[in-house]
């Protein structure tokens, strides 16, 4: 069977998706960044040598066309938060274009049988249960027999878990106040890699390895396995003071939950939330797919 080569890539902007572009290009792939027609990331450089294309994500008829047009073999999502939804109707034109595979957005934490947030829309999306949703005003149809929304496209679907992108930490870590800030023990191990190491492994197996191995499959990724208490070593280092904190300063939201979910063991790759733990050994099974790679470290990419 025959290798993939032609690709499209939804919210292709500078954290992932544009790095994944860039990453299939280097390797001589065929590739459309599909992009809305608001969007300001399609002059970024991680995009040059991609065939740009807009349009509303919302349009059926308008995405379908683009995706025949280019002879799109394979949908990638890198969409984000507020634009997840979106991702059933560019569905809809994916199997209308014909598209033999579906790589939804995750590149993050595990969702299948998440329970809350996003990782809920993630899992639903692409998991045992079909979400109709607008965002976080959700409405859960999970009767027995509803089959999960890909699966009832016939669309076959490729997972990628990373733990947290390394470029990541000092945001959830509120570095920008001079300090790190550990909310808990900070003790608990969680997995990390780095972007680029995630866009070229997305890359890397989809233009290597054949579509057998890639349908409904899921691939667990590990740059570096740590716990916040390691890196907050690292900054005090560097002179950067480690603050074990009650709680988050106001406005760090975000920071909170996923500080929150890290301290209970969920940021490992190989969380399993039917479950309800760590499999420690599955957080970086997928990296043999990618032999002779070198992952790059926590300390190499934050310069620490």
């Amino acid at each position: 069977m025959s290798l993939y080569t032609s690709f499209a890539v939804a919210g292709a902007g500078p954290t992932i998706g544009g790095r994944i572009v860039k990453a299939l290009l280097e390797r001589g792939a065929s590739v459309v960044a599909l992009a809305r027609p608001s969007s300001t990331s399609t002059s970024s450089p991680l995009l040059e040598g991609a065939k740009i294309a807009t349009a509303d994500y919302a349009d059926v008829k308008a995405v379908a066309s683009i995706l025949r047009e280019h002879k799109v073999e394979v949908l990638i999502s890198a969409l984000a938060y507020g634009a997840l939804p979106s991702q059933s109707t560019i569905a809809d034109a994916a199997k209308e274009a014909g598209v033999k595979l579906f790589v939804p957005s995750e590149f993050g934490l595990p969702t299948e049988g998440g329970k809350g947030g996003h990782l809920v829309i993630k899992s639903q999306f692409a998991g045992e249960t079909f979400l109709f949703c607008a965002w976080f005003g959700c409405k859960l149809l999970n009767a027995r027999g509803i089959v999960d929304y890909l699966k009832s496209l016939s669309i076959p679907s490729l997972r990628f878990y990373t733990g947290m992108f390394i470029e990541f930490i000092p945001q959830f870590t509120g570095v920008d106040t001079g300090k790190f800030l550990v909310l808990g023990k900070g003790e608990a191990s969680f997995s990390t890699t780095a972007l680029d190491d995630v866009a070229g492994f997305t890359a890397h197996v989809l233009t290597s390895l054949p579509p057998a191995k890639l349908h409904d499959a899921t691939f667990r990724i590990e740059g570096e396995r740590t716990s916040f208490n390691k890196v907050g070593a690292l900054y005090a280092s560097k002179n950067i003071p480690v603050e074990h904190v009650t709680s988050l300063p106001e406005g760090y939201v975000k920071q909170t939950l996923l500080q929150g979910l890290f301290e209970k063991g969920l940021g490992s790759s190989g969380w399993d939330n039917y479950a309800d733990k760590d499999f420690p050994e599955n957080a970086n099974s997928g990296n043999a797919a990618w032999p002779g790679h070198q992952w790059k470290s926590v300390k190499e990419v934050l310069e620490l």
